[in-house]
């Protein structure tokens, strides 16, 4: 046995055209017992198996009503209550409530001629891993009304930025702009939505959408519907992208949608147009108005101040300056892809946009001023100390200038050495060397090895045979052999 509101679920199937078998999947309900009901005019009020309740007697009348006129539970109860009844209105509601046939909302089935409107949203998925953290994955998709050609592109971030980004390379690809796009109420392109009133667009949007020519559209307030097209593309592209998809780093993710585009999406038979929307797509791009000669700047704009350690942060990363450029306020344009950074309108730096969280990302030729000047700073000092050792220490310095020498080189060896000899010592040195015009440090090194290297005095001879042994006999030489040799010359 069934109760009516399951007796009025069967009439609403049987009149939208569903047969036996298809109302029992949907109810749970025998095929045999949908038939019964199907073909009995009236309801059968069944039998109560509980107390009685004070609305019993009145539920056919009340069924009646239902059925004939669109009386509300108000109305019944006021009716009933004229009759006799003594209940309360609760129970008169939750009955109607339980009896009446629900209502389903019909849509208008929305056509557009070829290149009039195009739909955008954003889709969100799960996270994914960038560097040492994770991110929520998001992807913006665009779709060509007419024959259903489709967009994608994924992002970790929904920002002003990535929105009119996403916005810029969609209609490259498509290779011209639609007449109007649909967007539903998010603040990158929706600041206030009040039913009855003018919509207020976000200024960014509105003037990309007057750089590309286009006019937007949003729908409704809760009006998803209305851009149903692209609500469908976010569904296909979450069950047959990303359904299984482990893409591990956010890289490679691209890429295999641009493929999947080419591939799958794009040259399938359209469940709606029974067409692919490769096919359809040459029809509507001749009606596509042109891109303009310049791309729209999509960056978000911001004043920074660099810090001591010429650096300046966006989403918790640091990026490097050039170290001149150490306290000064500088203008930051933040793209999807990258950041530049400008001094007087002077682009001084660009790196590519890091979106993972606490990183220094630094340009090794940024620091290099700063280095050349603490090394500059470092010589100096170094030539100071220098010419402090002797009156005659410029004459040198010059010396080795003059003979193109690595002065700064011989002045760091002398200078060590007064680290070991006395000054008096390294001044005397100099002087000499100076004297003698030996311009290299090897010389002064040498001089002062010299000078202060210690020599032993003389000691007593110590013989180590007796002294019988010191008697030594020596031959005659014979003269005449000398005679001979000087004959023979």
């Amino acid at each position: 046995m069934i109760d009516y509101e399951q007796f009025c679920r069967i009439k609403q199937f049987r009149e939208q055209g569903l047969n036996p078998a298809q109302i029992s999947d949907r109810m749970g309900l025998d095929s045999r017992t949908v038939r019964k009901w199907m073909n009995r005019p009236g309801f059968q009020q069944r039998l109560p198996c509980c107390r009685p309740s004070k609305l019993d007697p009145y539920k056919e009348e009340i069924v009646r009503m239902v059925e004939r006129y669109p009386f509300t539970a108000v109305q019944i109860y006021q009716k009933i209550k004229e009759q006799g009844f003594e209940g309360g209105y609760t129970i008169v509601k939750e009955y109607v409530r339980r009896i009446r046939p629900r209502k389903q909302a019909a849509y208008l089935t929305l056509r557009f001629a070829p290149g009039e409107c195009a739909q955008v949203d954003w889709g969100s998925y799960k996270s994914i891993a960038v560097g040492n953290t994770t991110r929520r994955l998001s992807f913006f998709v665009m779709v060509l009304c007419y024959c259903r050609m489709m967009y994608v592109e994924f992002t970790v971030s929904q920002t002003m930025e990535h929105f009119l980004g996403c916005h810029q390379r969609a209609l490259e690809f498509f290779g011209g702009v639609p007449e109007k796009i649909m967007v539903d109420n998010l603040k990158s392109a929706v600041l206030k939505r009040v039913t009855g009133q003018e919509p207020v667009f976000n200024p960014r949007y509105l003037d990309f959408a007057g750089h590309y020519g286009f006019r937007i559209v949003p729908c409704g307030v809760r009006k998803g519907n209305e851009k149903g097209r692209v609500e469908n593309a976010v569904g296909y592209i979450k069950k047959n992208f990303l359904a299984g998809l482990d893409p591990g780093d956010f890289k490679v993710i691209n890429p295999a949608a641009r493929q999947w585009l080419e591939t799958i999406a794009n040259v399938r038979v359209h469940g709606v147009t029974k067409k692919k929307p490769v096919d359809m797509f040459p029809e509507e791009a001749k009606t596509l108005a042109p891109l303009p000669a310049l791309a729209y700047d999509t960056a978000t704009v911001s004043q920074v101040r660099a810090s001591k350690q010429f650096r300046v942060t966006l989403d918790t990363n640091r990026y490097s300056v050039p170290a001149e450029y150490a306290g000064m306020r500088l203008t930051m344009k933040a793209y999807s892809d990258r950041i530049c950074l400008y001094h007087d309108n002077k682009l001084i730096a660009r790196h590519v946009r890091c979106y993972d969280r606490h990183q220094d990302i630094e340009d090794p030729d940024h620091p290099k001023a700063l280095l050349a000047r603490k090394r500059k700073a470092r010589d100096q000092k170094l030539i100071m100390r220098f010419l402090a050792l002797s009156p005659c220490a410029e004459q040198y310095y010059h010396g080795l200038k003059e003979r193109r020498l690595n002065q700064l080189h011989h002045i760091r060896k002398i200078v060590a050495l007064s680290e070991i000899y006395d000054d008096r010592q390294v001044s005397r040195a100099l002087e000499d060397a100076c004297e003698f015009k030996a311009f290299s440090s090897e010389y002064i090194i040498n001089l002062l090895e010299q000078r202060n290297r210690e020599v032993q005095e003389p000691g007593a001879l110590h013989l180590t045979r007796n002294e019988d042994m010191l008697d030594l006999t020596i031959a005659q030489p014979d003269i005449a052999e000398y005679d001979r040799r000087c004959s023979h010359e």
